[in-house]
């Protein structure tokens, strides 16, 4: 895997229709927030489908330094759990990625105590931690940030308690569930979120031996147990990763089959693009987009799950940049998501940026440009970009795309593409 330092470019040479089959594999949204988990039973965890990706070698060392000794296979990860882990998740490797936050949870419910420094990761929004530290609270720790750090004690344990969250927040869903499943009596979680990425994590800590009822809803019921026991697990698929082939082959009036997808993860998207122009269908190979002709505008507004997932806004914007029409996107969740819109600006597009809310108007044609990344999923939407703009562009801050995206370069490759990393 590449390095921050070394082949951290794309260089796209445009004009290409993707064409062919790519499998997907495990969601990075989901595998992270499981290896975190794992944190709550002694002993090994082992989770398959793992996606060879930068994000879970960094979460990887979080948990060594933890205590615990981690093994990477080719699609798994073993994850032997001490009987007292270490409670101390220090700047260095936190800062890098936000879902070390994960580890709060499961830390105070484990060991009564948690310090884990505020979180990095992507440009993208404050994501304040507020929700995290009230829902702690709430079952009867103490938290409280210090010197960058969040601070989180129970000396004698965690007990059940209703709580309503004002935002269905993912990770403090999340952290929440975690915390809980070890707690005395019951707790509620309302106006939890519903990403099928907490359904998988649920699921995980139910096979751990957890007591959990309304995955998926926005209500949750927890009833805290004493004890869990490590179990064995595989990652559901990227629905993420799934949604940008999907948008891919829209874009470059492509041709793709997308294996290992659960296209119900993604019912809106698909709509969307179908009311884009492609034709989407279902199998039992896989999901296959195709588009025979220029895509058509569509307005998005992205919202919490079952809505329009912000994390392939940029794929929206980048389809809306060369489609017939007009279009108005939306973002209602990370209010620092259009940063690269000035990027895609520089190859071309036409796009009016006014608070929330981004006014696309279609060209025929992009042109290549130097453009830089800032964030996993801005990266991927202007590589999209790319591949149908005339001439060169060089994506610089690359690694950014590999903390998500395995091997998106060899990927592309294999459809047709023409990227080069340097």
């Amino acid at each position: 895997m590449a390095s921050p330092k070394s082949l951290d470019r794309f260089r796209i040479t445009g004009g290409c229709r993707l064409h062919g089959e790519v499998v997907v594999t495990g969601a990075k949204n989901s595998v992270l927030k499981l290896m975190a988990a794992s944190l709550l039973a002694p002993g090994t965890s082992t989770i398959r489908n793992v996606p060879d990706i930068a994000d879970v070698d960094i979460m990887a060392d979080l948990l060594t330094r933890l205590g615990c000794t981690v093994k990477r296979g080719a699609s798994e990860l073993t994850i032997d759990v001490p009987e007292t882990p270490g409670h101390r998740a220090d700047y260095d490797l936190v800062r890098k990625m936000r879902a070390s936050i994960n580890v709060l949870g499961p830390l105070v419910a484990r060991t009564g105590q948690a310090e884990v420094a505020l979180p990095g990761g992507d440009a993208i929004g404050s994501r304040g931690l507020d929700f995290h530290i009230k829902g702690l609270e709430s079952l009867g720790a103490k938290a409280h940030i210090e010197h960058g750090y969040v601070i989180a004690e129970a000396p004698k344990g965690l007990v059940g308690a209703a709580i309503e969250l004002d935002f269905p927040s993912v990770g403090a869903t999340e952290n929440i569930m975690t915390a809980a499943v070890l707690a005395q009596g019951v707790t509620t979680i309302d106006n939890a979120a519903r990403e099928p990425d907490i359904v998988d994590l649920g699921e995980f800590l139910i096979a751990m031996g957890a007591k959990i009822e309304g995955l998926g809803t926005h209500q949750i019921r927890i009833d805290g147990v004493t004890k869990l026991q490590p179990t064995t697990h595989a990652t559901i698929p990227d629905r993420i990763i799934t949604g940008t082939w999907a948008f891919a082959a829209a874009i470059t009036q492509g041709d793709i089959l997308i294996r290992n997808a659960n296209p119900a993860d993604l019912d809106l998207p698909l709509e969307k693009l179908t009311i884009a122009g492609a034709i989407v269908t279902n199998s039992d190979e896989g999901l296959r987009v195709r588009m025979e002709h220029r895509p058509k505008a569509i307005d998005v507004s992205t919202l919490p799950y079952p809505g329009f997932p912000t994390d392939l806004q940029p794929m929206v914007i980048a389809l809306n940049s060369i489609a017939e029409g007009n279009a108005l996107v939306t973002e209602n969740v990370f209010e620092g998501r259009f940063m690269f819109v000035n990027e895609l600006a520089r190859l071309g597009a036409k796009i009016q940026v006014d608070g929330h809310h981004a006014a696309v108007t279609g060209v025929k044609q992009l042109s290549g440009a130097p453009v830089v990344a800032t964030d996993i999923r801005a990266g991927v939407g202007l590589v999209l970009a790319a591949l149908v703009s005339e001439g060169e562009t060089i994506v610089e801050d690359a690694f950014h795309i590999d903390r998500g995206f395995p091997n998106f370069a060899e990927q592309l490759c294999a459809l047709g593409a023409n990227v080069t990393r340097i």
